[in-house]
């Protein structure tokens, strides 16, 4: 009866001084994850007024309310007179080793989160990294995925977007097609530039402004290269490109306009 005697006590002892912590940690809790709930709707509203992407904000929102519960339950902990030093310190090794095995994701990541707040370029965007060329299908955490002209699909870590040039044909709203052609050399530049606009001029998608440049390039040993450099929008790159080239063909059949061919050497006089 005395050894049952004395277990009482003690459980009424810590009964008693715990008591107090249970429901202060209890409220801590309660009052606490009510409070985070509000101020994630608030964070909400605020990420929408500052224009932050729909693939962003949920994820910041994530972030914030995971780091937000766990500083309350870390909070909690204490209030119940928890020893945490050693935790801490498991943790911390935890962190560390887990930092150094993912070195190259969280380069990605950090790069993920510059993309997405500076917004060098946006989903249905026409850009070039390095030699790769496509239109933005998606813009992750870890990688933007790319859809080439021939519908490929290119996973590209963000760290290599942000360490390399990007180019964004979608930022001023139209791209500049490059367009070379050869012309023999006795034929009349002043002639072969008209019949090329009149084949380009069929070709709604063509902008008046700016104008196509057209003019010659270069010389070689067989023909004169001319280059033309109609704007288009960069939905349209490829289908213009085709028809450019299909119409300046049917317009150099028409006019009877001569190409040259690198077998043999031909000596010919040279026009205007």
């Amino acid at each position: 009866m005395e050894k049952l005697q004395y277990y009482l006590d003690i459980a009424t002892e810590k009964a008693i001084f715990f008591a107090p912590r249970i429901i202060i940690s209890i409220l801590i809790v309660w009052i606490g994850f009510k409070v985070i709930r509000h101020a994630i709707k608030l964070l909400d509203k605020t990420f929408k007024r500052m224009q932050i992407s729909e693939t962003m904000r949920p994820f910041l929102l994530s972030v914030v309310s995971i780091i937000a519960k766990g500083a309350i339950l870390f909070v909690t902990i204490t209030v119940l007179g928890a020893d945490l030093s050693g935790l801490v310190a498991i943790l911390a090794a935890i962190s560390f080793a887990i930092g150094l095995s993912l070195q190259g994701s969280l380069g990605n990541f950090a790069s993920g989160i510059l993309i997405l707040f500076l917004k060098p370029y946006q989903v249905n965007d026409w850009i070039e990294v390095g030699d790769k060329f496509g239109k933005v299908e998606e813009i992750g955490i870890f990688n933007t995925i790319v859809i080439t002209p021939g519908s490929k699909v290119l996973i590209i870590p963000n760290a290599k977007i942000t360490d390399d040039v990007v180019t964004n044909y979608s930022k001023k709203g139209i791209v500049r097609l490059e367009i070379k052609i050869t012309m023999p050399y006795e034929e009349d530049f002043p002639k072969v530039k008209r019949i090329i606009q009149e084949a380009l001029t069929p070709i709604k998608e063509i902008t008046n402004t700016p104008e196509t440049e057209i003019g010659i390039e270069n010389f070689d040993s067989h023909s004169v290269q001319i280059v033309v450099r109609p704007y288009v929008h960069p939905d349209d790159y490829w289908q213009v490109t085709f028809d450019v080239y299909k119409n300046i063909k049917a317009m150099f059949s028409k006019h009877n306009i001569k190409v040259a061919y690198s077998e043999g050497i031909e000596l010919g006089r040279i026009g205007a």
